[in-house]
């Protein structure tokens, strides 16, 4: 594997930031425009959905770039970062909905939750299978 192709993932890692920046931000705003002043976490619907999207996407951040990362490592950075992507959709898609309505949040949640499992138990596999090589290897020759 060429390391460069790892800069696929590190685009992902840098839009995937940049959905949480975008959800910080709009958290921020609302917080503002709906004057709920910190440290309160209380306020209208509109301020606690916006709090919850930038909550939960920073909650999924700390699962989902371990595994993009370990995925791109152990196993093919250019299918981490198509997964990677179908992330950031997912997260978007997510965002969006439920800004409007909390209960329309499921399908960009089940999108990036079911990218991240497949890059988690992906990267898992991929390092078994290094483990296993190692192994042989490191066997003497009968």
């Amino acid at each position: 594997m060429s390391s460069i192709l790892l800069v696929f993932p590190a685009l992902v890692t840098w839009l995937a930031l940049g959905v949480y920046f975008f959800v910080f931000l709009n958290a921020g705003r609302s917080r503002r425009k709906h004057n709920v002043l910190a440290p309160s976490m209380d306020g209208p619907p509109e301020f606690l959905r916006a709090q919850r999207v930038q909550t939960n996407t920073v909650e999924q951040l700390v699962f989902f770039l371990p595994a993009l990362w370990l995925f791109a490592l152990y196993m093919n950075p250019l299918w981490a970062a198509i997964l990677g992507s179908i992330w950031v959709i997912g997260r978007i898609i997510y965002a969006l909905a439920y800004y409007k309505e909390a209960s329309k949040r499921t399908a960009g949640f089940i999108i990036s939750a079911f990218a991240t499992l497949i890059l988690w138990v992906g990267s898992l596999w991929g390092i078994i299978n290094v483990i296993l090589v190692l192994t042989r290897i490191s066997q003497p020759a009968a």
